[in-house]
Order: structure tokens, then sequence, then C-alpha cells
């Protein structure tokens, strides 16, 4: 059994703290893959550290060195003036990060704060996209170099989380060869997309922590960048509409277009956001089977994920054949 403790005092010394101030050591729940935990230092420092699965968990395909790419996108989020934790430390097997103020967004906002945070969010999220990446893809390596087309990237990462449908038989609304020949009817739309951007790609309620510290509450910071791609950006707006529609959400979307963020929404674009959707509900209807989620758990994905997948589908469809 690991000792985290003797493991956390390694990884400190590794970056040159010193192992003997660490007061207090903590799992932090949340997550789904690896595993998290916090770490203070006697001089009130606060940490986080990642330490991923063993290498023989099963897992997605797209699901290698992801460490790797939640530091990419801390470096980039830095560069862009964007909260998020900062890059402390990184290894093969871990990464040490420091902690950023505030907890996951949840239902006690007021109205007003609601609408305040989406708006701030939105203009955060427009300066993340203005980061651009050496080319397009998993920065990561897991499905092969970063490409210099949008089309060769995407494709090959909805083929990678098919090839894992098949592979983990996962319960899908609809066989993987449909939904295979759907996806492939729009993907004359990647087209137009010629910038690889900073596409966090996981920005759903619990990975933006609000800071009500100051009295106001403010977005404390974007986390668990862990998902990160270069790519479209409008793939950003399924996660932060999750199992909904970002053009609902006026007020994120003003704050996104005063920052200077293009949030068009023609035939093309709905095509890009109606595959975007399909992959991202196509990944959480899989990882299911890997990660061996409970019955309830099961349950839920199936039943409120399931009819999203198909409600990507068939928009795919239907704009195919008026396009």
């Amino acid at each position: 059994m690991v000792d985290s403790w003797e493991r956390a005092r390694h990884i400190l010394r590794a970056a040159g703290l010193d192992p003997g101030s660490l007061a207090h050591l903590a799992p932090l729940t949340g997550g789904t893959y690896n595993t998290v935990e916090e770490l203070r230092l006697t001089d009130g420092g606060r940490y986080v550290l990642k330490i991923p699965p063993a290498a023989a968990v099963p897992g997605m395909r797209h699901e290698k060195r992801l460490l790797a790419a939640e530091a990419e996108f801390y470096r980039s989020a830095a560069r862009a003036g964007v909260p998020a934790p900062r890059e402390v430390s990184a290894g093969e097997d871990y990464l040490l990060m420091t902690a950023v103020p505030g907890e996951p967004w949840d239902d006690t906002l007021t109205d007003a704060e609601h609408t305040a945070l989406r708006t701030e969010l939105g203009r955060q999220v427009a300066r993340l996209h203005r980061v651009r990446g050496p080319g397009f893809g998993y920065p990561s390596g897991a499905l092969g170099p970063l490409v210099p087309d949008w089309r060769t990237a995407f494709t090959t990462m909805f083929d990678a989380v098919l090839d894992d449908a098949r592979r983990y038989g996962a319960r899908l609304p609809r066989p993987v060869d449909a939904v295979a020949r759907a996806a492939a009817s729009a993907y004359g739309a990647l087209d137009e997309v010629t910038d690889a951007c900073l596409v966090h790609f996981d920005l759903w309620r619990g990975n933006i922590l609000v800071d009500r510290t100051g009295g106001r509450a403010r977005i404390g910071g974007l986390i668990d960048g862990e998902r990160m791609f270069w790519g479209d950006p409008l793939a950003d707006f399924v996660s932060l509409a999750l199992l909904g529609d970002i053009r609902d959400d006026e007020a994120f979307l003003l704050g996104y277009r005063e920052e200077g963020g293009r949030a068009g929404f023609g035939a093309p674009a709905r095509l890009r956001l109606a595959l975007y959707r399909a992959y991202l509900y196509l990944i959480m209807l899989t990882e299911t089977v890997p990660r061996q989620a409970g019955e309830e758990q099961e349950r839920w994905v199936r039943e409120r994920v399931g009819p999203e997948l198909v409600a990507a589908l068939d928009e795919i469809e239907e704009t195919s054949r008026s396009a």
C-alpha cells in the first residue's frame, strides 16, 4: 500500500519545498479518474497533488498522459491571464500545483450572482480561446502527434472513442456503426476551423470554483484541465452548457462576445457543435464501463446522457440533409 504522506514529502522535496513542513494531507473528492490530495504546509501554503491511476487500470484511449495535458492547460491559462492553478512540479507519475480559492459552483448563488458570474466566465473563456497551439489534437500525444488540420485531429479523436465503445461493449442508444455514419456526414464542416485554439472541454460547474472570501462572489479558478486539446473553441460550449444549449445562456455569450470571442450559430457552426456534443456524450456513455460505474450512476448516464446523444445525432442528420 502506498504511504500518501511519504509520497507527498518526496514530491515536495523534488519541488524544492521543505518536506518536513507538510502539516495536512487529505483526499479531495469529485474527481473520477486521478487520485487528488490537498497538501497544507506549516507556512500556510496550499497545494493540490494529482496522481494518475496505475497503468493496469483500464481507461479510454485518449486517457494517457492526462497530467501532461493538465499542466499545459495551466501554463496556457497563465499566459491568458485566466485564474487557474499554477504548476509547481510535474513528473510522469504526478502533478503538483497551487490551490486556488473557492468551492465548486452550486445552487446557492442568487440570480444576480449567477448572471454576473456567467458573464465573467464568458470573458475568461474568450481569453482562453485567444491562446494558439502548435497544431491540432491532444497535446499528451495519446492519439499521436499534433496535426496541421482540425478535420484530421477531430476524426481521429472521434474514431478512438468509437473504438473504445466497441471494445468495452458500451450500452449506446444507437449502434456504434450508426453513430459513426451520422458523425461522418458532418465532417466537412470541420474544414472551417483553421486556428488551433486552447479548449478546456470539461468546464461543467464542478470545475469552476466560486470564491466568496472578498464579500462578492467571483470565479476563483478554472480547474481540472486534463481533458484539454488544441482545436475549435466552439467545442468548449458543450460542457459549459452540459445537457443543455449554450445559445440559451445570454449572460455567458454577452461576456464572451465583449471579450472578443466569436460565437455565431450558422448552419456549419451548428453542425460542429452537434458533433462536439456527440463526442462528449459518447465519452460519458462509454467511460462508465472501464470505470465500473455503480448501477445508479450507470442508469443516470443512460437515461440523461443517452437521449442527448440521440438528439445531437438527429441534428447532424437533419442539418446535413438541408445544407
